[in-house]
């Protein structure tokens, strides 16, 4: 066995000295968790910033969300903040926390909203939670939130929950490094109520939510991980100690995750042996085996530029990535094992052979647990489910209706303007996206309008783009019982259907649009439309 990342015992204990010092110069961490939009983790993060100030600790807001919540905005004030940076992109205002301002200003500690946040391009750091490490690095300390569903190794868990992809995540090394992690909780009823009086969204997206990110057992299930995670994260500090012990990271302590090529079932089995190391208070690796077919020699570049990223992955979850030679899998992982006091090894669920191959091939799982002495195998099978969608398909449209669901419909009674009936629409198509995300699509489907009104005779208007990254067409329905305000046709449109689609796939949505145009100048469904009559006749 050879590795390409030796950790002799000496340098580990050099790297961990060197750790010590560096921890000392650094500033403390403290996190609000929270399960959820508008439990209150911002509101905590200023009451705090209040007490320190009235302490006499000079205390000053980097950048705080308030997403228009006036509760939020007057909790804001009486603190200094280090003005933001007003950046224009693509045509539109944005802000962003000034890093060099914050720096230069020195405070003892700085209050940073929302740490998954995602920097506009062309910022010092892709992420704010890199801008948070260069903070505490400086030796300020830092306060700040994040929803538990933003963290790395709960991606997989987390969008099975909400149902839709998970964009902005914090690596868990974040929150396992933290001096304190607070959780923020409030009951589903509590949450709801505050929903539903406006002090979360404004009234017009409540019904929206509720349909949405909101629904009770969505909730409930998001509030139960954010408990268990503050659970492990103090049962880990307690192991650990914080003092420097390591007596839960002896001889045969550690865990070991096997990756293949570099698949998505791989990044799914890491972020699953990061949960299992981080429950066990472990130190762990990400072994990567090479010899035979996955030499990098016989690789293309689509494959290598896979397992570079699974690599990274493993990075951001806080593994020791090691890359090993040897044509037998399983004895060099098990050689490994024995050399780094690894006890527990994760290897993914061998795929499904015919019966007459099983003759003839033993996969590396089976081979790992037949030979394997003083060391715990743990097979995990992280195969993607394939989702349904639990939402009611809305049947009028035929050929359309995979695109449209009734949470993606919309009644306006009074008169709407162009800009707004469009933003509604991009929020009913990616309610879950970040602000950025939707302003840019949003900004497409504003320079399409641009190059020929969308707004066609018959009460009808198609707004559309193509959106780069998209895997999937969607589409949302808006139904304008009161007309447009600055409706190009002269006034009369009653429906408006708003259609993504991804950036490469030119004929099908040429086709859709074509569909789409067909079905509702048919004066019939319009009026099915207007009478809600779409309710009673959906998929059950």
């Amino acid at each position: 066995m050879s590795t390409e990342q030796n950790l002799p015992t000496a340098q580990a204990r050099a790297a961990s000295f060197l750790q010590l010092i560096r921890r000392s110069e650094r500033g403390r961490l403290k996190v609000y968790l929270g399960y959820c939009p508008g439990v209150g983790k911002t509101c905590r993060m200023l009451e705090e910033g209040h007490r320190l100030r009235s302490e006499g600790v000079d205390v000053v807001v980097g950048l705080v969300e308030t997403h228009g919540r006036a509760g939020t905005a007057k909790l804001v004030e009486g603190l200094p903040a280090v003005a933001p940076r007003r950046i224009e992109y693509k045509g539109i205002r944005l802000e962003e926390m000034d890093l060099a301002g914050v720096l230069a200003r020195k405070p003892q500690v700085v209050l940073v909203d929302e740490l998954a946040h995602t920097n506009i391009p062309g910022s010092t750091n892709a992420k704010r939670w890199e801008d948070v490490e260069e903070i505490l690095a400086a030796g300020i300390h830092v306060i700040t939130t994040v929803n538990v569903q933003h963290m790395e190794s709960l991606r997989d868990t987390a969008e099975s929950v909400v149902g839709t992809k998970i964009r902005e995540r914090v690596p868990d090394s974040i929150l396992a490094s933290a001096d304190q992690v607070i959780n923020v909780d409030l009951s589903e009823e509590d949450l709801l109520k505050r929903l539903r009086d406006g002090q979360i969204y404004p009234q017009s997206r409540v019904e929206q939510a509720l349909g949405g990110y909101f629904q009770v057992a969505r909730l409930e299930r998001l509030r139960e991980i954010a408990l268990r995670e503050l659970a492990s994260n103090l049962d880990r500090k307690r192991r650990d100690g914080r003092d420097g012990e390591t007596a839960s990271k002896s001889s045969g302590a550690g865990v070991a995750v096997a990756l293949g090529g570099g698949t998505d079932e791989d990044q799914r089995l890491l972020r699953q042996a990061s949960r299992i190391a981080g429950r066990l208070a472990r130190d762990w690796y990400a072994v990567h085996v090479r010899g035979g077919k996955t030499d990098l020699v016989n690789m293309d570049l689509a494959d290598q530029r896979r397992l570079e990223e699974t690599l990274a992955l493993a990075h951001r979850l806080g593994a020791s990535v090691v890359t090993l030679q040897g044509d037998d899998v399983a004895a060099t992982l098990l050689a490994f094992a024995e050399q780094y006091g690894v006890g527990h090894l994760v290897v993914g669920r061998p795929r499904q052979l015919p019966w007459w191959k099983r003759w003839f091939h033993v996969s590396v799982a089976e081979n790992l647990v037949r030979k394997a002495q003083g060391v715990s195998i743990e097979v995990c099978d992280v195969k993607a489910r394939e989702k349904k969608s639990t939402e009611p398909k809305v049947d009028l449209f035929g050929e359309l209706s995979d695109l449209l669901s009734v949470d993606r419909i919309r009644i306006w009674d009074d008169p709407v303007t162009r800009d707004a009936l469009f933003a509604g629409l991009v929020n009913l198509c990616l309610p879950d996206e970040d602000e950025l995300r939707r302003w840019q699509i949003l900004d497409l489907v504003q320079q399409r309008e641009k190059k020929g009104s969308t707004f066609l005779a018959e009460g009808v208007a198609l707004p559309h783009a193509r959106v780069e990254g998209l895997e999937v067409p969607i589409a949302a329905l808006g139904i304008t019982r009161a007309g447009v305000l600055d409706d190009p046709m002269g006034g009369g449109t009653e429906v408006a259907l708003l259609m993504l689609a991804p950036l490469n796939d030119p004929s099908g949505h040429l086709r859709r649009m074509a569909a789409a145009a067909r079905l509702l100048r048919d004066r019939d469904i319009r009026r099915k439309l207007m009478r809600g009559e779409w309710l009673t006749e959906t998929v059950k």
